[in-house]
């Protein structure tokens, strides 16, 4: 117990003591943190003061570069200013200088219009003077000449007419001479060219349709007792038999060559023969018949393995065969229509179209005189409404249908058949008329070159191709007579059918006679 209470008052003492202790270093501890808290605030204090005074000398270094900057732009607006100041000024005294300017030019103006207005009111009163003497002048042009106002007005109406025609005349011969200079020299070289590249022979000699007889005996025999051989014949064969006093010919007539020819073959076949009866001459004529059928497509088989064409109906073949026996002019036409299918190839290919389509229509172009007696209507719509049956070409059919320019032309091909129709024609040789028509071919000619006005005499030269006209040189000067040239160049192209070209020549000449005496 005692032990106990001992240790118990031990245990406060201690207690006691390290409570003590304990107080004093809480004190101790207290006052170091004051120093330290009193130290600590005073380099604070020192250290706010620091950046206080840096922040305030960035503030001012901050406050002088704004201040550079700001004296600067107003410098330069100063600057500005200025020099748009001075610009205002200078065009203040430019408008000024203008407004001068102006006010002397309305000054000026406004003289300028009282004298217009004076020369206006003298031109009035001028002008009045001049109707007046004008009319004085007619009045006394009128006396002079005896002429009434509608007889002047119709002379000066003739002058205007006269002059307008000369100019005409200029007009038309400065655009021949264009059109002939840019277009002779390529169309000579084209035509040249297709010529040299086909050469053909000349005009063919006309098929007479005469058969040789031994002896006048046979004449007889081919009348037969009155005259039923020569009739059955007749019958048999669609043709006029002619049988006159000319010695050893018994001559065969008819418009269709290809019965002509039958004719022709199967009378000199029953001529060979000696039995001529009726049952005799229909055998002989109807076996005739049918070897001429074969001979057609044979020769119009070759016609188109020569003209090298592919695809053509057979139907055409035999048509072309029978242009074999066809002529016009004393040309055959099987033989003009190859020519033209050459020459169109050689023209197209100078062009730089198809060759093959050409050729194919300058060997059709003239199909339809195969028909044409058989057939209403002219041979270029005969042709075409043939060939369609057969779905030729739009650039044949218009080829075959128009190479005689009597449709609007649709395709270049036809153009150059007809050109290359025109080549085969003209050429020395081809062709020949008949006397009459050749007379009345020139005299047409001649006669329709005189009607033209101011014409004095016509002549029709080189078998046609040329016409010669002269004009009254009083009447007629030089201007007018290109115009008379092309009017009856106009005329011969509307009027007249011939082949190739005709050239027409105005002379127009004074001539000054003296004699000596």
């Amino acid at each position: 117990m005692l032990y106990m209470v001992w240790a118990l008052i031990g245990l406060i003492v201690g207690a006691a003591g390290i409570y003590g202790l304990l107080k004093a270093m809480g004190k101790n501890i207290v006052q170091t943190a004051k120093k330290e808290a009193e130290q600590l605030r005073d380099a604070a204090r020192k250290q706010g003061e620091t950046k206080a005074r840096e922040i305030e000398f960035a503030a001012q270094q901050e406050r002088l570069k704004l201040r550079d900057i700001f004296e600067r732009e107003a410098q330069a607006e100063r600057k500005a200013l200025n020099d748009q100041e001075q610009r205002l000024t200078k065009r203040e005294d430019i408008l000024d200088r203008k407004l001068d300017t102006l006010s002397v030019k309305e000054k000026n103006l406004e003289s300028l219009e009282s004298k217009l207005t004076q020369r206006d009111n003298r031109l009035v009163v001028k002008e009045k003077q001049f109707d007046q003497m004008i009319e004085e002048e007619r009045q006394k042009l009128l006396q002079i000449t005896s002429m009434s106002v509608d007889a002047a007005r119709e002379m000066l109406l003739k002058r205007i007419e006269d002059e307008s025609r000369r100019d005409a005349g200029l007009v038309i011969q400065r655009v021949v001479e264009q059109a002939q200079e840019e277009a002779k020299e390529k169309s000579r070289q084209i035509v040249l060219q297709a010529i040299q590249r086909y050469a053909a022979e000349q005009s063919c000699d006309h098929t007479v349709s005469t058969v040789a007889i031994p002896s006048d005996d046979m004449k007889g025999r081919v009348i037969g007792r009155e005259g039923r051989n020569i009739r059955s014949f007749e019958k048999a064969t669609g043709v006029d038999v002619i049988i006159d006093d000319t010695p050893g010919v018994v001559v065969v007539s008819c418009f269709d060559p290809v019965r002509r020819e039958v004719a022709r073959i199967s009378l000199e076949k029953l001529v060979q023969d000696g039995r001529i009866h009726p049952a005799r001459i229909e055998e002989l004529v109807a076996a005739t018949s049918k070897e001429m059928e074969e001979e057609l497509v044979r020769i119009g088989r070759e016609a188109v393995q020569e003209a090298n064409l592919s695809n053509i109906a057979k139907p055409i073949i035999p048509m072309l065969g029978r242009l074999g026996y066809r002529t016009s002019y004393g040309q055959n036409v099987l033989r003009h229509s190859m020519e033209v299918a050459y020459l169109s190839q050689v023209i197209a290919e100078e062009l730089g179209l198809d060759g093959a389509l050409a050729r194919r229509a300058g060997l059709l172009h003239d199909i339809g005189k195969a028909m044409d007696h058989e057939v209403e209507g002219g041979h270029p719509q005969i042709g075409k409404e043939f060939l369609r049956r057969f779905n030729e070409p739009e650039a044949v059919l218009n080829a075959v249908e128009g190479h005689h320019g009597d449709t609007p032309v649709t395709t270049p091909y036809t153009v150059i058949v007809m050109a290359a129709d025109a080549i085969s024609a003209s050429r020395p040789g081809a062709r020949r008329e008949s006397l009459e028509r050749y007379i009345k071919r020139l005299q047409d000619l001649e006669l329709l070159a005189t009607e033209v006005p101011g014409v004095r005499q016509a002549y029709a030269i080189q078998a046609g191709r040329e016409v010669r006209v002269i004009v009254d040189a009083k009447a007629v000067d030089d201007a007018v007579s290109m115009k008379i040239a092309r009017d009856i160049a106009k005329k011969i192209e509307e009027s007249m059918q011939y082949p190739g070209e005709i050239k027409v020549t105005v002379i127009r000449e004074v001539r000054a006679v003296e004699y000596a005496k």
